[in-house]
């Protein structure tokens, strides 16, 4: 048995909306406290805990007497901003009790994106440990939008799990766990003690639609192990109603679902290609580029690619995909769109030929590529 939390230094953990809100009736008061009572119990042995909330959605749908999420943006901006201040009010009373200062960090897609919002969100972060303080994060949802959205706090608290390099990622849910089928059509369905993070069987048995509430689903929980495992990092899926849940898997109690991470940590630039910056492009590369990347470490040429896709500048980060459309890898790539067209399925010494002039030898430099 794997002894995640039991092992971990520096933790992730996130509490659902369902959990917080005590299923849409207001915040659970009580269950917050008992949270932070553990999350102190936590610190007491030397570990270092950030927690990703959700909540500031349904708290502010609760206040406005709202039944239903609602769809139109603006709505779901204006209950944010009216649950924000019922949620951070809550966390900061509870923790006190137990003498912890608590920080307010609200992260959008867009700070992570940027290189420099993205160390300076980390510098932050990671101070904040440093003085003893518990950061409670949440996504802005105030001011985000479509296009910078994190899409449900499962990926974002992957993404912090990410960021500071934390060993473990706990994610708290109205579920024991993952089942290997859907437990409200498959009454014999089993929970799934242990697999590893990743493994391609666990997106297909974790489909099902979210509560009303939450916009994740198991599905978004599995994605988001996937994602803590690029940094190292193991999760584990339990049911925040369990009984001092967080101090048991502390103690090494098999409690819920642990996702394993198989790999070695990714170094923190290639982590942040990985994960963090959008996607402004696509180029589609033949078989043998594909076995050049994945196999043998090398940098992407000219030569290997056979289509582009999007209109992207010098600099950007841009997908690569093989001859069956899967990704491959991501990059920064060293010429623009028009100029990557004009020399594609050309040899690298006919770059300034083509252009009449050459940057780079390669399209995309291993240095600054990363392998999915």
């Amino acid at each position: 048995m794997t002894r995640i939390v039991a092992d971990a230094r520096r933790l992730v953990i996130k509490v659902g909306s369902s959990l917080v809100t005590d299923e849409g009736r207001g915040l659970d008061r009580a269950a917050i406290g008992r949270w932070a009572a553990q999350v102190a119990a936590l610190r007491a042995r030397g570990k270092q805990i950030i927690l990703v909330s959700s909540g500031a959605i349904a708290e502010g749908m609760q206040r406005l007497g709202w039944t239903r999420r609602p769809h139109a943006l603006r709505q779901l901006q204006a209950a944010a901003a009216v649950g924000q201040m019922g949620l951070v009010q809550c966390y900061e009373s509870c923790f006190s009790v137990h003498g912890l200062a608590t920080a307010q960090v609200l992260l959008t897609h867009a700070d992570m994106a940027d290189r420099e919002r993205y160390l300076n969100a980390r510098s932050t972060l990671l101070t904040l440990l440093e003085l003893g303080a518990v950061p409670v994060i949440n996504e802005n949802d105030t001011v985000v939008t479509d296009e910078i959205k994190f899409g449900d706090n499962d990926t974002l608290a992957a993404l912090v799990t990410n960021l500071v390099e934390a060993e473990a990622l706990v994610i708290l849910t109205d579920q024991p766990g993952l089942y290997d089928a859907d437990p409200r059509r498959h009454p014999d369905a089993s929970l799934i003690r242990e697999a590893a993070a990743g493994e391609a069987r666990l997106e297909q048995v974790a489909g099902g639609a979210a509560s009303t509430l939450a916009k994740g689903g198991m599905l978004t929980k599995v994605l988001a192990a996937k994602r803590a495992a690029r940094s190292g990092a193991h999760t584990v899926i339990a049911s925040g109603r369990e009984p001092n849940v967080l101090i048991r898997l502390a103690d090494g109690e098999d409690l819920g679902t642990r996702l394993v991470a198989q790999t070695m940590p990714l170094a923190a630039r290639k982590q942040w290609l990985a994960d963090h910056l959008g996607v402004s492009g696509r180029l589609t590369i033949d078989a043998g580029a594909v076995t050049a990347l994945a196999r043998d470490g090398k940098s992407l040429l000219p030569i290997g690619v056979i289509a582009v896709t999007g209109n992207f500048e010098r600099g950007a980060l841009v997908a690569c995909c093989g001859p069956d459309e899967r990704d491959v890898a991501r990059g920064l790539i060293n010429y623009g769109a028009d100029e990557t067209r004009r020399i594609m399925r050309k040899p690298s010494s006919e770059i300034e030929t083509a252009l009449g002039y050459v940057d780079e030898p390669e399209l995309i430099h291993r240095n600054n590529l990363v392998l999915l």
